[in-house]
């Protein structure tokens, strides 16, 4: 990266990668926890059931924990480098079934895991995404917002027919683009929080934005896995993301990317590699976390 690389964004890298092993701790413990059972439960039985599970009540700590690592990173560094940082999460729960769940996995997905670090590695280093003291004002949101809450819209409107995949890749489109907006959200309100304290971000936008947007990213994210696999809706929640987070950042929050033919293009190849290896990994990955042996 630039060499002016600064100590703010190597702790939002630190609390990038925190963050994403946080995440991928939770969807592992979650998982497992609502599979234990050899019932097939739904309704306030599952509910039940799961508040009795102590490995399903840590994801939600995990969950929080990713949460506050979150906005720790975006406090410290732009989002165009800590969004895609994120993708790593695929690579950790990998190490999860590996070494925790003692999950045998396929070689092809272990080389989907290592394209999609070079691929970031590559990306970063070619882009060297930088700038984040800027402060947007509040009518200089109006724009990003409108934008990404009418191409969710659409996508979810598109969303109510066709296939199981097709509804699932759209409604994951969707999630992509809600996350990314609810990242440029919580980062405002750590600003906020960090400038005038709990008390005063209370009597501001950004928080209240937050709330609004964790719930409609939620709900987008758990039609996207009932309508389809989890093959189809993972990578595009994932691929999404990121883009739609790197042009958030340059649009909101003036960050750089730095440019010319060379650079441009590597980071693109990077891009695109990083993309092609999550793919590889989403779709040769068990479909379970129970450990079982796959054979090439």
């Amino acid at each position: 990266m630039h060499g002016d690389f600064t100590f703010d964004q190597s702790l939002a890298v630190l609390f990038a990668l925190v963050t994403a092993l946080a995440n991928a701790v939770a969807v592992a413990t979650q998982h497992i926890a609502s599979t234990r059972s050899g019932q097939r439960l739904t309704g306030w039985r599952l509910v039940v059931h799961l508040f009795r599970q102590p490995l399903w009540l840590f994801g939600w700590v995990a969950l929080t924990g990713s949460l506050v690592f979150q906005a720790l990173a975006l406090h410290f560094g732009p989002m165009s480098e800590v969004q895609p940082i994120l993708v790593t999460e695929l690579v950790m729960a990998l190490l999860l079934r590996r070494y925790w769940i003692h999950q045998s996995l396929r070689n092809v997905t272990w080389i989907g895991a290592g394209v999609t670090c070079i691929g970031l590695i590559s990306f970063l280093a070619a882009t060297a995404p930088s700038g984040h003291a800027n402060v947007p004002t509040t009518s200089a949101w109006i724009g990003p917002i409108l934008s990404c809450l009418v191409v969710a819209a659409v996508l979810v409107a598109v969303a109510q027919r066709g296939s199981s995949s097709r509804r699932a890749g759209l409604y994951a489109s969707a999630t992509g683009v809600l996350w990314a907006l609810e990242a440029t959200f919580i980062k405002a309100t750590t600003d906020t929080i960090a400038s005038s304290g709990f008390a005063g971000a209370l009597t501001r936008w950004p928080i209240y934005a937050f709330i609004v947007g964790g719930l409609l990213g939620l709900f987008s994210e758990q039609a996207a896995l009932h309508v389809g696999p989890l093959k189809v809706s993972q990578p595009f929640i994932v691929i999404v993301d990121p883009i739609v987070s790197v042009v958030l950042g340059v649009w909101l929050y003036g960050e750089r990317l730095r440019g010319g033919v060379v650079h441009t293009g590597l980071g693109g190849l990077g891009f695109a590699a990083m993309c092609l290896g999550v793919v590889v990994l989403t779709q040769t990955a068990p479909d379970s976390m129970e450990a079982e042996v796959h054979r090439l």
